[in-house]
Parts: structure tokens; C-alpha cells; sequence
């Protein structure tokens, strides 16, 4: 059995092709990239699938839903999707083009919880979101 079955499987879903597919695509997904709904929808087009946008809408909810995917709402953008996973970092995103990176940084880390132990709180969770502008080979949309 592949890791994608698996993986739907004991998030309780039916293995699908087009959940396959659209898992298959995530988990490809480089180290920081984030994917639309559209943008899975075009790599699937692009790659002979015959999945609708209402499937990879629908199967991106179920996924969310079941703790497969975790979805980002970045000020000036549409919902983007990545992997779950238990690794926490934070997102830099453009306000020009909408490139979003990733980052982690131990000393950040250690300051929020620092801040929140003074102010009598233990963080159980957090999300940190910085915008900006790129500085070099930004692609204004």
C-alpha cells in the first residue's frame, strides 16, 4: 500500500484517485511552497487529470478537515494549502507578487513563549505572518 492510501486511510478517508492525485501533488510540493486551489487544479490539467475544480475544492476541505492539510488565508490572497505537520514555523509573504516563504527561528520561538509567560499564558498555538516585499526577482502579479 502506497504512503498516500496510508495516509488517507487513517485520516478515515476513501482512497481516491482524485485524493490521491491531489495528495501526491502536496506532498511533492517543495520546502516552502504553498498551492491554491487553482494552482493544484492547473497541475493536474497540465498532467492529463480529468479532476474538476469543485473535486479539488471539495477534496482540499475534506483533507482540512481530517488534519491532512493545514490552509493559510494571507491578507490580499486566496486560501493556500500545505502538508500538516508537527514542525511549527512561520510564513514571510509579498504583498506584491504573494511569494510566501517559510522560516523558523529558535530565538522568535523562544521570545513568544517568553513574552507569554510573563503575561501569564502558555502558548498551546501559534501563527506568525509577516508581509512584505521581496528584494530581488519579485513577479508582481
Amino acid at each position: 500500500m502506497s504512503a498516500e492510501n496510508q495516509e488517507l486511510r487513517k485520516a478515515g478517508l476513501k482512497v481516491t484517485l482524485p485524493r490521491v492525485k491531489i495528495y501526491q501533488i502536496l506532498e511533492k510540493a517543495g520546502e516552502g511552497d504553498h498551492f491554491s486551489a487553482e494552482d493544484i487544479y492547473k497541475i493536474l490539467m497540465e498532467s492529463g487529470e480529468d479532476v474538476g475544480l469543485a473535486t479539488v475544492y471539495r477534496v482540499l476541505t475534506q483533507f482540512e478537515a481530517a488534519g491532512l492539510v493545514v490552509r493559510h488565508h494571507f491578507e490580499g490572497a486566496h486560501s493556500v494549502f500545505e502538508l500538516a505537520d508537527d514542525e511549527k514555523h512561520d510564513h514571510i509573504v509579498c504583498v506584491k507578487c504573494g511569494k510566501v516563504k517559510e522560516f523558523s527561528d529558535s530565538g522568535l520561538n523562544n521570545r513568544i513563549n517568553e513574552v507569554a509567560e510573563e503575561m501569564g499564558f502558555r502558548i498551546s498555538d501559534r501563527t506568525v505572518y509577516l508581509y512584505g516585499e521581496c528584494t530581488a526577482g519579485c513577479e508582481e502579479k
